[in-house]
């Protein structure tokens, strides 16, 4: 008995103790979450309506499942300019074309930065440097710009042309090796990447990806898919609830740090293979080599890095991404795609009359001219809004908004999605509908952002996607086996990405003449 007695009395101190730290534990969440409520309700813009949010986590839970959706929702209830408070974050979400124009066109310069955010910026991005889209607004963001305009304006896009016209053509002799000529249902996402890929790596470095089994295809698609998740606004966290951040086994930030890593590796390779080539006078023309050789940039070796980062990330998933969209949609309304191939028709017989409007591989130099095809890429770009939810701005200078003042500093999000199917804008802005850019070919597209921190590629993505949907629907018809699930309300892959993705689905690509087609494709290698 006197035995149990004294390990009775070695125990009290050790319950005591875990009581003590139980009780010290509870008290510094419950002073972390009481301090912390007092910084977010500070945060709040005086006189900005925006919805109510939970304590630590703000209004993160409500967005979850289709943050631009849910944003479009509260515009109709708190207006189209509001306040939410993601974690600690607190967010201006812009939610009509009128309004949009009002802040990122009138206050252009006022919102000309980028937040900084934990996880892309200080995990994903720290060493081989931000993207022209990501960057704060500095100096060397004003140098970049400044390359930029050299490399992708409209006379330089003329001389990609040649890589335009061979990546094209090789999407076409894919989907017909692949499918069979018609008579097996293929996913195309991979020929899809593949040609986004290979179109991105030839204008950036010269180098084809030439085929969707090449290594560095699967490796870049797969880094490239992740990373840009590393940029999402909705679902990376640690971004808005700091002390996620302290968890030093946090599985998202080691997946950052490791695609990082990656990344470096093959962006290392490439960029030193180009230098090299352009100091022996061997490489083939391409925006990097451009910026290299573009004394007046006077780009720094962190800043060419980041300039390729650019290209990449900006023009790979996005022009894929509304392919692969636009593919599911046409198969599923042949009606679209017999008025686009008759307009095509039309159009090549009144330029080239001895082609009697039937060569499937349409001239590469063609500037968008069919009127159709090009009213059909704005509306594939306008429907599928591919980043719904714009890369966010930051302000440098106090906005004034319809008498509110929105102070430095503030984080502003454009619903990239709600603007382009705004009803002030467009009539029935849910359907699909080509014609209504053949009646305001003038209307704005939200797409690719406005004013100062617009796009870089927003000129070579729509020249792009014009070539593609022309060679496309003269080559093939396109049927779905089976029905495929394709509303980008909601048929999204993952809900929480940057970039919208489709759902997989299988098409049927039946050539329209397959002699003629493959007598077109018999001198491409």
């Amino acid at each position: 008995m006197d035995t149990i007695a004294t390990f009775l009395s070695l125990l009290r101190p050790t319950e005591s103790l875990l009581q003590f730290v139980a009780l010290g534990s509870l008290a510094i969440v419950t002073l972390y979450v009481a301090g912390n409520e007092v910084i977010r309700h500070r945060s709040r813009i005086p006189g900005l309506k925006g919805p109510k949010g939970w304590p630590v986590v703000g209004n993160l839970l409500d967005i979850l499942s289709n943050a631009p959706l849910k944003y479009q929702e509260w515009a109709k209830e708190y207006g189209s300019v509001f306040q939410v408070q993601l974690g600690n974050t607190t967010v201006v979400v812009v939610g009509s074309a009128k309004a949009a124009r009002a802040l990122w066109i009138s206050h252009a310069q006022a919102l000309s930065s980028r937040p900084i955010t934990y996880t892309f910026h200080k995990l994903a991005a720290s060493t081989a440097g931000l993207t022209i889209g990501t960057s704060p607004y500095d100096d060397s963001l004003k140098r970049k710009k400044k390359a930029a305009g050299v490399a992708l304006n409209r006379p330089a896009i003329q001389t990609y042309v040649p890589y335009l016209d061979l990546e094209t053509k090789a999407f076409i002799q894919d989907l017909l090796t692949y499918g069979e000529a018609g008579s097996t249902a293929i996913n195309p996402l991979p020929m899809v990447q593949r040609l986004s890929l290979s179109l991105v790596m030839t204008i950036n470095w010269g180098i084809r990806i030439p085929s969707i089994h090449d290594p560095l295809f699967q490796e870049i698609v797969h880094v490239e898919e992740e990373l840009n998740r590393t940029r999402s606004t909705v679902g990376n966290i640690a971004d808005h609830i700091p002390f996620l951040r302290l968890n030093p086994l946090s599985r998202s930030s080691q997946q950052a740090r490791d695609l990082r890593q990656r990344r470096d590796t093959y962006f290392a390779q490439l960029n030193a293979d180009l230098a090299a080539k352009v100091a022996r006078g061997t490489n083939e023309p391409c925006i990097q080599a451009s910026v290299i050789t573009y004394k007046e940039a006077q780009l720094n070796e962190a800043e060419l890095a980041s300039f390729s980062l650019s290209v990449l990330a900006g023009g790979f998933e996005t022009v894929s991404n509304t392919v692969q969209w636009s593919i599911a949609h046409l198969a599923q309304h042949p009606e679209i795609q017999e008025k686009a191939y008759a307009e095509i028709r039309r159009f090549q017989e009144s330029t080239t009359p001895t082609k009697n409007g039937s060569e499937p591989l349409c001239d590469a130099a063609d500037d968008q001219k069919c009127a159709y095809v090009h009213a059909l890429v704005k509306e594939a770009l306008r429907y599928f809004s591919v980043v719904p939810l714009a890369l966010p701005r930051e302000s440098i200078r106090d906005v004034q908004h319809e008498g509110l003042v929105i102070p430095a500093g503030s984080t502003f999000y454009m619903n990239a999605w709600a603007c382009n199917r705004d009803p002030e804008l467009w009539s029935d802005p849910d359907t699909f509908m080509p014609e209504r850019w053949l009646e305001k070919p003038d209307a704005p597209l939200f797409t690719f952002g406005l004013g100062y921190r617009i796009c870089s590629a927003y000129l070579l993505a729509p020249r792009e996607l014009y070539l593609i949907f022309m060679r496309l629907l003269s080559s093939f018809r396109l049927e779905a086996p089976e029905e495929i699930k394709c509303d980008p309300t909601n048929d999204i892959l993952s809900p929480t990405d940057l970039i919208m993705t489709p759902k997989p689905y299988r098409v049927l690509f039946i050539p329209r003449n397959e002699a003629k087609l493959r007598e077109s494709l018999g001198a491409f290698k």
